[in-house]
């Protein structure tokens, strides 16, 4: 790889304990995130997972899985009926602007939160009565949200909450969801019970946009997908206190964001952990293999920078983004977990491309 210490983007895997974790960034993400999905489940890798984690919209595409997987029928390590259980269901509600109407049910039923309203269109579009408690054993399915009370990571899981922050594990599946990509300020909080009382919850990005923090604690191996949106540059700083003191929040959630990621390549880097990291921002030539799916860096910038909203995605911008997530995964996997594995022939959505 051309200049390996900045670009080292991996470390092959020791032992067979592999976590995935999946970013946040709106439908953006959601739909990045599946395209990587579609090519851990064709190179046999899901049924390998010890562990997902996920935050804000990551957390949907994690929990259409999660809602999928009893369905899903495994042969050779590969879910032959993925497209119908996972990819539809995920583009379905790409159709659909879920932060527009919460919002404004959220106005007219003001008895009602806005994240209430969040998890109803979860709950109406996606996960239907299926509760913390139905997840499956494995691999385990951990859904992050930022506790606005304390200001640490809540966890929900099928246990819960793990590691001691109680929580109901009869809570539904969309409850959890909405929790985690509750954006402030207009989609947040959502206040779940506890055994200590009510929660204050909001979007898991506001503290680990990368979902990091429980994968690195049960996994040595970890696969990060990070759909995120980085700072857009300005040239024109505003004078006013308010923009300025928008600007500064940017600021500060950019280099926490920027930390997070330069801690991680470092555990590549000196083998502390094994896995990959890809992002929607990636450049596929940094991997290192003469045998990718076509991806000029042009076209997967202008992915990279689809706003970050749970708004209507127009379906040849859906089947561009899933392209991107499995042409990037593909690239890291087969540079760093599964160099043997053969190339893709093609896109999942070959007339699409990535632009």
């Amino acid at each position: 790889m051309r200049d390996r210490p900045r670009d080292q983007l991996g470390h092959g895997i020791g032992g067979s304990d592999i976590g995935l974790c999946l970013s946040g960034g709106g439908y953006r993400a959601m739909l990045f995130h599946t395209g990587v999905l579609w090519r851990l489940n064709e190179l046999g890798t899901l049924p390998t997972l010890s562990m997902i984690s996920s935050v804000s919209s990551g957390a949907i595409t994690a929990g259409v899985l999660a809602h999928a997987w009893p369905e899903l029928r495994f042969r050779d390590g590969v879910a032959v009926n993925f497209g119908v259980h996972v990819v539809e269901p995920v583009r379905a509600v790409a159709e659909t602007s879920i932060d527009v109407w919460a919002i404004l049910r959220g106005l007219v039923r003001p008895w009602r939160s806005v994240g209430e309203e969040l998890a109803g269109s979860f709950r109406r579009h996606l996960f239907g009565d299926r509760r913390l408690r139905d997840l499956p054993e494995s691999p385990r399915f951990v859904f992050t949200a930022t506790n606005m009370q304390t200001g640490a990571l809540w966890r929900f899981s099928k246990a819960g909450t793990v590691l001691q922050r109680p929580a109901d594990p009869d809570l539904p599946l969309a409850t959890a969801v909405a929790a985690s990509s509750a954006f402030p300020p207009l989609l947040s909080p959502v206040v779940v019970r506890s055994r200590r009382g009510n929660v204050v919850l909001s979007d898991g990005g506001v503290f680990d946009n990368l979902a990091l923090d429980p994968a690195l604690e049960f996994s040595r191996n970890v696969l990060v997908s990070d759909g995120g949106l980085r700072m857009k540059e300005i040239r024109h700083v505003p004078r006013d206190w308010l923009r300025q003191l928008l600007r500064t929040l940017d600021i500060v959630d950019n280099q926490v964001r920027s930390l997070r990621k330069s801690s991680l390549l470092e555990s590549y880097r000196d083998g502390t952990l094994g896995g990959a990291y890809w992002g929607s921002y990636s450049d596929i030539a940094n991997y290192g293999l003469s045998d990718t799916l076509p991806a000029p860096l042009a076209q997967t910038l202008e992915l990279a920078r689809v706003p970050t909203r749970l708004h209507t995605t127009p379906s040849v911008l859906q089947e561009r983004l899933i392209n991107w997530g499995y042409a990037i995964c593909d690239a890291g996997m087969r540079r760093w977990v599964t160099p043997s594995a053969p190339a893709p022939m093609a896109y999942p959505y070959p007339h699409a491309g990535v632009g």
